[in-house]
């Protein structure tokens, strides 16, 4: 399994970006598989951003809600990460992370849960 990030780089506050996350050896659909976005700034913990499980059950960290939606493309293999009103505070590495198994869809907010993991891309928002 492999993932690879793209769609990274800086831009100014109250900026958007949409990273995508491209899948390789991975079945998501029909397995109650989850796939996520993390992130990890300087100094901190990796932590959870959004999330979305099979078929299509999306859970958010409080700290985008509103502003961040994750999708996905079944065709191409392609999980998305639309990310809007960003503030630095958003700046940190992201990474895609998939489940091998089923997962409960209020635990793939934890990066525990994951098993597969994409190498992280950058994202600078500059105020």
């Amino acid at each position: 399994v492999q993932l690879m990030e793209s769609g990274g780089g800086s831009v100014q506050a109250g900026g958007s970006l949409r990273l995508s996350c491209v899948a390789s050896g991975y079945t998501y659909s029909g397995r109650g598989r989850c796939m996520g976005w993390f992130r990890q700034a300087p100094g901190k913990e990796r932590e959870g951003v959004a999330s979305i499980c099979d078929p299509d059950t999306t859970n958010y960290a409080e700290a985008v809600k509103g502003r961040f939606s994750i999708s996905r493309d079944n065709d191409k293999n392609t999980l998305y990460l639309q990310m809007d009103s960003l503030n630095p505070e958003d700046t940190a590495t992201y990474y895609c992370a998939a489940t091998l198994g089923r997962v409960l869809s209020d635990a793939a907010l934890r990066p525990t849960m994951m098993k597969y993991w994409g190498e992280g891309i950058l994202v600078t928002i500059s105020s």
